[in-house]
């Protein structure tokens, strides 16, 4: 990447010329430019598709290979060079933690006898897209975060309309109005991957407006633009995430036939001991969730959840958390999740983490005879 911008030092390349130069997919072109950016090894400039020009540092970068540490690197970068005709022994497995954008670290769980992100990028290079499914808190979104690192988010709900994916005019600084375009349309151009989070809350006609992008067409048409067109450069790729239990949440064949693979997240509880949370408000949570299977609760703890309570524990201690653990159960469910929390820790009661008595003010909490009050029955 360095040597190719080294050779062009007065051009200016987007993500698609340099891949189309090099042979390698978009999304682990893009990651090597934004890394040569970050040491200050290039030059980037562009709002809408970034553009790389080469620096005073670029020449030198060309001259030696620097390995990132471990935990940095990019699963779609590795994934990229080898595509699904290629055996599983001769990719590397992503099984140790990765780090996310964010800086939290994900660990990659089994998927078809590979690790979760690794399936991941399989899917991406042979272009099937994936509904990942689950109660919320399960992990949908750190698992694609963790495989897709030039990741673009939709956080869809019912109030999600077609100018939240495809973009829309807004005002400018300077007066008039520009179009603003969405994250589908850079993820299209750009050759990134986009998850759209809740996908199933969204309305059936605004989701509409991704599907020809997704089949064989790989294209859409901005009406809101001039009637623009605009085509998906290779790399471009949808995931999308489905919350079953979730009010108002409905997948319609529609959305479900796009997906050719549509795979189960659960809680690993096994990862949670291992994270050092309480065994036993794991061993609670396993339960819980056994109940949910059967159909005899609604809610249990998911992992998100017992990371919460392990930082709530150590601010506010253990009878807190409990407390809290409690409280954020539904109504309907809180009576049952008490239940097992008290019968878990030995403690009589848990109620729902609330604010007690007023404590008393500084004043009068002041000890007799402390500096700023005078001693009963003297006067000075």
């Amino acid at each position: 990447m360095a040597r190719l911008l080294a050779d062009r030092p007065t051009d200016r390349l987007t993500i698609g010329d340099m891949a189309r130069q090099l042979g390698h997919s978009h999304g682990a072109v893009r990651n090597a430019a934004l890394t040569l950016v970050r040491r200050g090894e290039a030059d980037q400039s562009g709002t809408g598709q970034p553009e790389f020009r080469a620096n005073a540092k670029t020449a030198a970068a060309a001259q030696t290979a620097v390995i990132s540490p471990p935990g940095t690197h990019a699963p779609r970068a590795q994934a990229a060079t080898a595509r699904t005709a290629t055996p599983a022994a001769a990719i590397p497995r992503q099984t140790g933690p990765i780090r996310r954008a964010g800086g939290q670290l994900y660990h990659p769980r089994e998927l078809a006898d590979l690790p979760d992100v690794e399936a991941l990028n399989r899917l991406r290079d042979a272009d099937v897209p994936v509904l990942l499914y689950g109660p919320p808190g399960t992990g949908k979104t750190s698992l694609v975060e963790a495989a897709f690192p030039d990741l673009l988010t939709v956080a869809g709900d019912g109030d999600t309309q077609v100018g939240d994916l495809i973009g829309d005019w807004t005002q400018a600084d300077g007066g008039g109005y520009v179009f603003q375009y969405g994250p589908l349309v850079t993820a299209m151009t750009e050759g990134r991957a986009l998850l759209i989070d809740d996908a199933t809350l969204i309305s059936p006609k605004v989701l509409a407006a991704l599907y020809p992008a997704m089949d064989g067409r790989r294209q859409i048409q901005v009406k809101a633009h001039k009637g623009e067109t605009i085509k998906a450069e290779p790399g471009f790729y949808v995931v999308a995430g489905h919350n079953p239990g979730v009010h108002g949440a409905v997948l319609t064949e529609a959305l479900a036939s796009r997906f050719s693979v549509q795979i189960q997240i659960g809680t690993d509880y096994d990862l949670a001991l291992a994270l050092r949370i309480d065994a036993r408000v794991v061993r609670v949570a396993r339960h819980l969730a056994h109940q949910v299977e059967l159909g005899e609760l609604g809610w249990a703890p998911q992992l998100r959840e017992l990371l919460s309570y392990q930082k709530t524990e150590a601010v506010l201690g253990t009878k807190a958390a409990l407390a809290n653990l409690v409280g954020i159960a539904p109504m309907e469910d809180r009576d049952a999740v008490a239940d097992a929390v008290t019968k878990a820790v030995g403690i009589k009661k848990i109620a729902p983490l609330t604010l007690g008595k007023q404590l008393p003010s500084s004043a009068a909490r002041q000890p007799p005879g402390s500096v700023g009050s005078a001693p009963r029955g003297r006067s000075r």
